[in-house]
């Protein structure tokens, strides 16, 4: 098998400090605990951000300094979410892309999503895909439901989305697929060949669909956006914690662990890139 990507997601959109004291929500406290995460073997960060009353926000600076102090310490591949929150407007998530991150978020399809609606239109989906392929950045596509799929690949067909693809299984939210073995192994067998993947098991389900990817040569995510637990009753007190748990569990699985750079080669990003943020501070303003 190929070296196992880990992806951490720090911080999210739901986590707030009532789930759980630790979770990262300034640009600084984000930054110090992906560059932990990435010590611990991480090569992609997933990232949110908050505004100082720790509400989710898409504001750029905010993006551009939390950013800029992680690639002040690292190398790893920075993965923007273009959603933010259920309740963001398509303008403010499409700006995103102009900051020209490596990878950004491509949610699949409109959802029930807990006690709300997360809704992605096939128009925005359309043009977010546009942006996307404008900033030469790469998709990961969330895909939350197996209409998901096919949704993105209405949108492959027109020429909007390029392989190799990159799809992100995220399992047991409310309103989308149950975290089980069967639904995971399911969505691998739907997705074009040559496409690679990684899963999400939400909340009490991170480690065991962790380790079902690990076995069937996918990649992971991990982090206080998925699950704040490390185990039953003990909250995780930080993200590399996670990390290092998928570190020791794969070497025993005997799937060795990709760096930042392996896992560009994987994914089909290109290493020449620079890979700092467009300079489009005070667009938003």
């Amino acid at each position: 098998m190929e070296k196992l990507i880990i992806t951490v997601a720090p911080t999210g959109a739901q986590t707030t400090r009532k789930h759980t004291p630790y979770v990262p929500l300034s640009p600084k406290e984000i930054a110090d605990s992906v560059y932990e995460a990435y010590q611990a073997g991480a090569s992609i960060a997933h990232i949110h951000v908050r505004d100082e009353s720790g509400n989710n926000t898409l504001e750029l600076d905010t993006y551009i300094e939390t950013v800029n102090r992680i690639q002040d310490k690292c190398d790893i591949i920075i993965n923007l979410t273009t959603a933010g929150g259920v309740a963001m407007n398509d303008e403010d998530r499409l700006r995103v892309c102009e900051l020209g991150s490596e990878m950004a978020t491509f949610d699949a399809g409109t959802m029930n999503f807990g006690s709300d609606v997360f809704y992605n239109t096939p128009t925005f989906l359309e043009r977010l895909a546009v942006k996307l392929k404008e900033f030469q950045i790469k998709p990961e596509i969330e895909v939350f439901d197996v209409g998901m799929i096919e949704n993105t690949m209405r949108i492959v067909k027109k020429g909007l989305i390029e392989p190799p693809f990159h799809f992100q299984f995220v399992l047991g939210i409310h309103g989308g697929m149950p975290a089980t073995p069967k639904n995971l192994l399911y969505l691998t067998e739907c997705i074009p060949p040559g496409s690679t993947w990684s899963a999400i098991g939400a909340s009490k389900d991170q480690l065991a669909i962790n380790t079902m990817s690990i076995l069937l040569g996918g990649h992971v995510r991990v982090g206080m956006e998925d699950s704040v637990y490390y185990r039953r009753g003990e909250l995780a007190k930080t993200n590399s914690q996670f990390v290092e748990r998928i570190v020791d569990l794969s070497g025993t699985l005997g799937r060795e662990i990709a760096t930042p750079n392996e896992a560009r080669e994987i994914l089909g990003l290109d290493l020449t890139r620079n890979r700092k943020l467009n300079n489009v501070s005070g667009v938003l303003k």
